[in-house]
């Protein structure tokens, strides 16, 4: 199978677009009613097939890194562009996963008897038709064609233009397995277009996509929030952090924040602040200056941080407490207690992922209560 690339601009844009949401449309009705072994299966085969063209893709993903070198995307975005045999890996993982986890289309919650004596529920349906936009990584072309796939939604895929051979090579293996399993293969699509002109068009299609999902960054985020006449399912900035309690446990805690913090620094999940019970930091902070500075982290710090070593640590700014890095980087302020890491958490905080580690139930259901994440 080959898909041609649209990297300009063309009169048969406008034509284009409105195919593939009509496309998706009609998948979507088709879609809602599959039912769960089709849609395992079809994940499973898409599986496969990515096994057996791994070399297409990462072959593919070389020519997306040249590029982008060419045109000096910084060492975030490269990151997060790169594929390797791990990645790929990973995303036959996730497709087999996703394939084993419990059929979400029409479970019933919530079912209560009314004093008229009818009975009331909730039941899970599917959306329709979802359009994904986003940036850089690849994989989530795969995260998101399995997430729809699985809870009986039809996709319009648009990734980011420095992507634009992963993404096609990747889709190339969606549709083989799609196809080879039975499914309907406009289930999922992905934009062959650079254009940005794609995205305008994607968010002003009402009549064919029900919700827009942007991934990327903040610029992105702001612009398809301002432009869509869609409903956005959004979030802008990964400011994400790790508190350590007194009552952590230590290697526990020591493990987290490493894994939180180095195991990919450009993602929006990343931990980009680390706040330190006072209780807790005199055994705690020799190591974590020690491991963060062994994986090449730049730490910056407060006062009572840089106490450990004011050689290495700089001094964190007003600024740092707010920045989102997505790159080698940490941010560490040692606080008082519990409601000081709450107080600072949501203040500085952008309401995307935050954790605890501490051996204390009720320290933890407080934590989850009061930090809006």
């Amino acid at each position: 199978m080959s898909v041609a690339l649209h990297e300009e601009h063309s009169p048969d844009l406008d034509k284009y677009m409105a195919g593939l949401g009509q496309a998706a449309r009609a998948a979507a009705a088709e879609l809602a009613n599959a039912e769960p072994r089709q849609k395992n299966a079809a994940l499973l085969q898409i599986a496969a097939v990515l096994d057996q063209r791994r070399d297409f893709i990462l072959q593919e993903n070389q020519k997306d890194l040249e590029l982008a070198r060419e045109n000096q995307l910084n060492a975030a975005m490269l990151e997060r562009l790169e594929l390797n045999p791990a990645r790929v890996d990973a995303m036959i993982e996730g497709l087999q996963q996703v394939a084993g986890l419990a059929d979400p289309v029409g479970e019933i919650s919530e079912l209560r008897y009314r004093p008229s004596g009818i009975q009331v529920g909730k039941m899970r349906v599917p959306l329709g038709v979802i359009g994904i936009i986003y940036e850089s990584r690849p994989n989530v072309t795969i995260d998101a064609a399995a997430l729809c796939l699985k809870s009986g939604n039809a996709s319009i895929l648009r990734g980011g233009k420095e992507a634009l051979y992963s993404n096609q090579a990747i889709y190339q293996c969606i549709q083989q397995g799609l196809e080879q399993s039975g499914m309907i293969a406009s289930a999922v699509q992905v934009v062959n277009t650079a254009d940005r002109e794609a995205v305008t068009q994607m968010l002003q299609m009402p009549d064919c996509i029900d919700v827009i999902i942007p991934r990327g960054g903040k610029s992105l985020i702001e612009r398809i929030t301002h432009d869509s006449i869609i409903p956005v399912i959004k979030h802008l900035d990964g400011v994400c952090h790790v508190y350590i309690d007194e009552h952590a446990d230590l290697q526990k805690a020591l493990d987290i924040a490493v894994n939180a913090k180095t195991r990919r620094y450009g993602v929006c999940n990343a931990m980009e602040t680390l706040l330190v019970d006072e209780a807790i930091a005199p055994r705690l902070m020799p190591e974590i200056i020690r491991l963060m500075s062994a994986s090449g982290v730049e730490l910056r710090g407060c006062d009572r941080t840089r106490e450990y070593d004011a050689g290495q640590i700089i001094p964190a700014g007003e600024e740092d407490w707010y920045t989102e890095y997505l790159a080698p980087i940490l941010s560490i302020r040692i606080v008082d207690g519990l409601a000081q890491a709450i107080e600072h958490i949501n203040h500085y905080g952008s309401q995307h992922t935050d954790a605890i580690v501490s051996e204390d139930y009720g320290r933890t259901r407080e934590f989850m209560r009061r930090v809006d994440s």
